[in-house]
């Protein structure tokens, strides 16, 4: 068993994404890896809980990974969207809020920001690399 204090966790910040072989600047926002298990042939974790911390305003653009995803909302109200991945055109567009999870399939195409400009928000993300090999090295989003 590990066990750790959140505050021990080192918060990083996340710089970029990638999507479509194009670097995108995300917009303040910190991850904490608060556990992760299992390697992919690439270091990838299989599985991770991460925290990510989202300044006010702050935004991670639209990006996919091969990886599937559960967000669990803690703190603050935030815009979720998904792009069709041929046309680059939001087809889903979610406000979500505190106890409001969300799930996102390997592959498609997301991003997310907070909705305020005075408060950061929280959520807990939980990955699972359920791929047998990963091409995704980022460790975020």
């Amino acid at each position: 068993m590990i066990a750790v204090a959140k505050q021990e966790v080192k918060a990083t910040p996340v710089q970029s994404v990638v999507y479509k072989g194009t670097t995108r600047t995300v917009r303040d926002v910190t991850i904490q890896w608060l556990s992760q298990a299992g390697k992919d042939p690439h270091g990838a974790p299989a599985y991770g809980l991460r925290l990510f911390t989202v300044g006010p305003g702050g935004e991670i653009p639209t990006h996919s990974h091969k990886y599937v995803q559960t967000m669990y909302i803690l703190s603050g109200s935030f815009e979720c969207w998904i792009e069709d991945p041929e046309t680059d055109t939001i087809v889903d567009r979610r406000i979500v809020g505190p106890n409001d999870v969300v799930y996102i399939p390997g592959e498609e195409p997301h991003g997310m920001r907070n909705l305020s400009e005075t408060d950061p928000g929280t959520f807990l993300c939980c990955i699972g690399n359920v791929t047998e090999s990963s091409e995704d090295r980022s460790g975020c989003c």
